[in-house]
């Protein structure tokens, strides 16, 4: 690992640091350092802390301990992301026998400098009880495999050498920060204490000297594992069964967490040759390499060797093996509630990584986010058993401090709870994304809390949808090019949602193409193209995903664009009114048939949207010039013109087909084959 500390880099931070206090400058500048690194912390872990001084209200210069805080990153922390504590106060702690976990955070929150400031690490007395002003803090993968091995601590003296004090496993909070502090007391010279299954603790009283044995001491583990390491083996990836496997995979995965979960699929040829290994289901079928992880993974990962099964055997034997691991989880759960003091609840027992020999790792959570994380984290924990395995067999830290952990109320607090929205969990795919309407709708899905995934023909449409959602939103939309007219692009693009979220959960059909001609001049080119795009991209994303829906086994929604041309056509538009009843009517069709299978398919039937924002409709586009012309009426004039047509004499806007998506997607009510105008109430093209 390479010390990438910057003299002159350091001196220009602090130079420019705006709260002028070169010790949290220097705090700041280093922590990023080890944030960046993600084989030392990964999404929030680790911390760090300083001890400097400062004065309070009255002027007084007063000690303080400022400490990485709850929901910051190393990677990106500020001087905002360390609350400073009254150090004086938090020495005194040392002197109780006993200190609850309630009363300990309460201790910190009233005695912190700024109210408004985060909630402190919950290691805080642990860099308060150390008498060094910078103290480092990672879960370093190197450190942490040498620690799972049956002798780890005398593996890490190896490794590491005899300036370091080892600990075993302790809970964070005051056991720990007491046990830390008489372990330096007991030994003054050590520059670092390593604690099993957990990580290391550098510290120093400068700065650049603590970040210095952080990265020497990581390098040292680093370098005793690679001696001797085998050459990982070579093999290939299969595609085509990631997409089979992942719908299933998240159908299983939903029901037994009793919501919808996004999937991550990691396949590098590196996952994929891993789980190739002979020992592979011995070695990565194992638990967590610190417990912090539980939060996020489970303890275990559910081992799937799918090889040689059947595509319609996979589900069975996907749902046998989830019913195996609740099974495991329930026991485990109730063997260890069994001895706890107080009450508690049990979490969802649903695995959140799944290993797959030939496709790869893959990784659920309630949240997009919660997935990657759990992936990224489930990463590092093949790359770290493989490591070390040469040195021994993996050993896992007992359940008792794992189910500890996942229990803890302090941990649980990191992942935060809420009332989820409407389609939290739920996956959604949007044709002609490039267009006004298909804007409103992507915006209001994600507002409900849908991943959104747009396609349309014209990338470049697509990207200025995207940045516009992105600017709104604070979340871009998946976008992918697709042509809706023909089968092999149509399922291209699914299987590249498949792959990207593991699922679908919500298909709006709203790709069209309009062409003004009075039957006896509709050339037959013309009405193919619009029959293409408009019918066939209607039944052809339908027929897709039909599978996917079945596959996953959760149900879902087909929400058709229709038109209010299906019951009010007119003159002059009959390829596009006769192409939009073909695709209507497929849609009901669709509804009889899948219903079997929880599907509910519903018609959107809209009148006169022109834009979003800036994004044009291409329907309009087309169709509009000639209405302005045959009415005398220049851009405002047609708006104007549409608005006073309807019944309630209102404009119709891409948003307000939106919210009618949300409406039918989220099954505020149980219904089907249904229609549902939104047009204003134009009287010619009520339902009948």
């Amino acid at each position: 690992m390479k010390n990438i500390f910057d003299t002159a880099e350091a001196a220009r931070f602090c130079e420019e640091f705006a709260g002028g206090n070169t010790d949290l400058a220097m705090r700041v500048y280093t922590s990023r350092l080890i944030g960046a690194e993600e084989s030392l912390v990964l999404h929030g872990g680790g911390n760090t802390s300083v001890k400097t001084t400062m004065k309070n209200i009255l002027g007084d210069e007063v000690e303080g301990l400022f400490i990485k805080g709850s929901g910051w990153d190393l990677a990106t922390i500020e001087e905002a992301g360390f609350p400073g504590l009254d150090l004086a106060w938090l020495k005194k702690l040392r002197t109780l026998s006993s200190l609850s976990d309630e009363d300990m955070v309460n201790q910190f929150r009233t005695h912190m400098f700024a109210a408004s400031s985060p909630n402190p690490s919950i290691e805080t007395l642990v860099h308060a009880f150390l008498p060094h002003k910078f103290i480092d803090h990672t879960h370093a993968d190197a450190i942490v495999s040498l620690t799972h091995l049956p002798d780890g601590e005398d593996m890490v003296v190896r490794a590491l050498g005899d300036r370091i004090g080892i600990l075993p496993f302790i809970m964070p909070g005051f056991p720990l920060a007491r046990a830390m502090a008489e372990l330096y007391e007991a030994r003054p010279g050590i520059e670092a204490v390593v604690l099993m299954f957990h990580g290391i603790f550098t510290f120093a009283d400068d700065a650049e000297v603590a970040y210095g044995r952080m990265i020497d001491y990581v390098s040292r583990a680093e370098d005793f594992i690679a001696a001797g390491k085998p050459e990982p083996v070579k093999v290939e990836i299969s595609a085509h069964a990631a997409e089979k496997v992942l719908p299933v995979v998240r159908g299983a995965v939903s029901r037994a967490a009793g919501q919808p979960m996004h999937l991550d699929l990691r396949d590098s040829a590196e996952i994929v040759s891993l789980l190739s290994r002979k020992d592979a289901a011995g070695l990565f079928a194992t638990g967590v390499l610190t417990p912090d992880h539980v939060i996020r993974t489970k303890n275990f990962p559910l081992w799937l060797d799918l090889a040689g099964v059947a595509d319609d055997e996979a589900a069975v034997r996907v749902e046998a093996a989830m019913l195996d691991y609740i099974d495991d989880y329930d026991a485990y759960f109730h063997r260890c509630s069994g001895n706890a003091a107080e009450k508690k609840i049990r979490l969802d027992p649903a695995p959140r990584l799944f290993l797959i020999p030939g496709i790869g790792l893959i990784a659920a959570g309630e949240t997009v986010k919660a997935a990657m994380v759990c992936a990224d984290i489930g990463e590092h924990t093949l790359r770290a058993k493989a490591a070390g395995a040469h040195l021994g067999r993996y050993a896992d830290l007992g359940e008792g401090h794992i189910f500890a952990m996942e229990y803890w109320s302090l941990e649980q607090a990191k992942i935060g709870r809420g009332t989820p929205p409407d389609l939290a969990g739920q996956v959604a795919l949007v044709s002609g994304g490039g267009g006004a309407i298909g804007v409103g709708i992507a915006r209001q899905l994600m507002l409900a809390g849908a991943r959104v995934f747009l396609s349309d023909i014209d990338r470049s449409r697509l990207e200025t949808v995207r940045d516009l959602l992105a600017a709104e939103t604070g979340t871009a939309p998946d976008i992918l090019g697709m042509d809706v007219s023909t089968a092999a692009s149509v399922r291209a693009g699914i299987a590249g949602v498949i792959r990207a979220a593991g699922g679908l959960d919500i298909l709006v059909p709203n790709a069209g193409i309009a062409h003004v001609a009075k039957i006896e001049a509709l050339d037959d080119d013309s009405l193919a193209r619009v029959m293409a795009v408009n019918f066939n991209g209607v039944f052809l994303l339908i027929r897709e995903a039909a599978a996917i829906f079945r596959d996953q086994g959760m149900g879902g929604n087909i929400v058709v664009n229709s038109s209010k041309n299906v019951f009010a056509p007119g003159a002059a538009f009959g390829a596009y009114s006769a192409s939009k009843a073909a695709a209507h009517q497929m849609g009901k069709i669709a509804a009889m048939e899948m219903a079997e299978i929880g599907v509910r398919v519903n018609m959107i039937n809209a009148d006169a949207i022109f834009d979003d924002h800036g994004v044009s409709s291409g329907l309009w586009d087309v169709v509009g010039p000639d209405r302005m012309r045959s009415r005398n009426l220049d851009p405002e004039g047609l708006k104007e013109y549409y608005r006073q047509r309807n019944l309630l004499k209102t404009e119709i806007t891409a948003d307000d087909v939106g919210r009618a998506v949300v409406f039918f997607a989220s099954g505020q009510t149980p219904t089907t084959g249904a229609t549902l105008p939104v047009d204003g109430g134009v009287a010619a093209a009520f339902p009948r």
